[in-house]
């Protein structure tokens, strides 16, 4: 296994969290919260799929190389 594949498998893991990030707080968006809370939800909500999204193109780059 190379180190490109190691990264690779990493950014995966790390794209999985995100994932369950996002869906633990649409969970939360349902638990009725305060309007304060739904602002921090939803600046959660914007910066974790800013990150997947680099981890997404990280990920096609890497595959891409391989290739």
């Amino acid at each position: 296994m190379s180190s490109d594949d190691i990264i690779v498998e990493k950014l995966f893991e790390q794209r999985d969290m995100n994932l369950n990030t996002l869906k633990n707080l649409d969970f939360e968006l349902i638990m009725d919260p305060t309007e304060k809370e739904i602002e921090k939800i939803k600046e959660l909500q914007n910066s974790t799929i800013e990150e997947l999204k680099k981890i997404e193109q990280e990920i096609a780059f890497l595959t891409a190389k391989k290739s």
